[in-house]
């Protein structure tokens, strides 16, 4: 496949579409096991989209400053893993439903925690990786 037409290579296709299916997967079993009553937190989703952050901040420090990656690694791990494992759909379906719940003051905090909370988690990820790999 040739790239210069638009078409991205089938095994950076499969890459994302494997690490996606394994990072939706560990989403999903922790928001089962981690579940939340109507109207309240979205803990789950919450520390997923932070966690994810902090990792993807690590990732894109390790493959751009200390290792030459392999080709698939960042479509796997970054966009596929990680891409499946945080969610913005999530994130704004519970927003909404904060909301509907009549909790305008918690849907404002868990949209200003996520962003300012996942802006931080990637500058905190990128500079613990730059520490241990010093």
């Amino acid at each position: 496949m040739n790239r210069a037409a638009g078409r991205v290579p089938a095994d950076v296709v499969a890459a994302v579409a494997v690490g996606g299916a394994l990072g939706t997967a560990a989403r999903y079993g922790l928001a089962v096991a981690w579940s939340h009553a109507p109207g309240s937190l979205p803990w789950a989703t919450l520390v997923t989209n932070l966690v994810g952050c902090a990792l993807l901040g690590a990732l894109m420090h390790v493959i751009t400053e200390r290792i030459a990656p392999h080709p698939l690694l960042r479509p796997f791990l970054g966009t596929g893993v990680l891409g499946g494992f945080t969610t913005f759909s999530a994130y704004a379906v519970e927003t909404r439903e904060l909301l509907a719940a009549g909790r305008p003051g918690l849907a404002l905090g868990y949209v200003l925690g996520t962003l300012v909370g996942g802006l931080s988690a990637v500058l905190l990820g990128d500079r613990l990786m730059a520490r241990v790999s010093r």
